[in-house]
């Protein structure tokens, strides 16, 4: 139920022991899937040298559709040499997830890249096709038959998404969740981005009383127990967020009285936010 977000494992500030031991804590915990995409800095590269005989206890996610020096954005040929960049730098011979990540909708809908994305499975270099996005491309990716699995946006905070993923889970569909704290609107910071300043703004709109949990908790339970998820990502680098999103879960769904709570909260201000994704 619990996936990593490596998207931090990327940057220049994260040293090999640190990376090394939250992949430990990963297996140590039952994390099994672990999420990077080509966009993410030197984060495929890490893996692939950090996973070493790791391998064989994680499935593996990526997202690529872009970024391959020399070939177009969005094409059939970026698909799939992107998928052959990925499996090289993660030094791997099956990408386990290849998500198109954040391809546009009219892309999507001309075919090509799914059909591409497609192609790759049958070739036996992934075993998963599946989509990453929000909104109206998400929709027209769970519409497409192209894709096996989705990864979208849903929080306390965040629902638009929610019929999609419905949609997609009563298909069969895999569904992940990605930005289930909402970018923490409970914390206070001088340096908020719009997005970040518009969830707090969400948040203090609706106004509900977690009952003495802590939000990060209680926003990870939100995610994880909705009926149509499968697993909810954690963007982290430290081992101890990690422990905190497994002991969540491993407490089960909110308490009936609170999940009540936030949809009365979410049907009562809803309808004046508009999605983000």
């Amino acid at each position: 139920m619990v996936g990593l977000g490596a998207q931090k494992l990327g940057g220049a500030g994260v040293s090999e022991a640190r990376a090394l031991r939250l992949l430990d804590v990963c297996r140590e915990r039952g994390v099994r899937l672990i999420d990077t995409a080509a966009g993410y800095g030197e984060c495929e590269a890490r893996l692939g040298r950090w996973l070493g005989p790791r391998r064989r206890d994680f499935l593996l996610s990526t997202k690529l559709g872009y970024g391959v020096p020399g070939v177009p954005d969005w094409t059939g040929r970026c698909v799939r040499e992107g998928v052959d960049l990925a499996l090289r730098k993660l030094r791997t011979d099956v990408l386990d997830i290849a998500h198109l990540h954040s391809c546009p909708s009219e892309v999507l809908e001309r075919g090509e890249v799914g059909q591409a994305l497609e192609s790759m499975v049958k070739a036996g270099k992934v075993r998963v096709a599946a989509y990453s996005g929000d909104g109206h491309a998400l929709y027209v990716a769970q519409r497409s038959g192209h894709f096996s699995s989705v990864q979208a946006t849903l929080s306390v905070c965040d629902r638009h998404n929610a019929p999609t993923l419905a949609l997609a889970a009563q298909q069969g569909m895999g569904v992940i969740i990605k930005r289930a704290l909402a970018n923490a609107p409970w914390r206070a910071s001088a340096r908020a981005t719009p997005e970040q300043a518009e969830y707090r703004r969400r948040w203090a709109a609706m106004c509900v009383d977690l009952a003495g949990l802590a939000p990060a908790e209680a926003f990870f339970r939100f995610a994880g127990f909705q009926p149509h998820v499968n697993c909810v990502l954690v963007g982290t680098t430290d081992p101890a967020h990690l422990e905190a999103a497994v002991e969540a879960v491993q407490r089960g769904p909110l308490p009936s009285a609170l999940a009540s709570a936030l949809d009365a909260a979410w049907l009562a201000q809803g309808a004046d936010f508009s999605p983000l994704t």
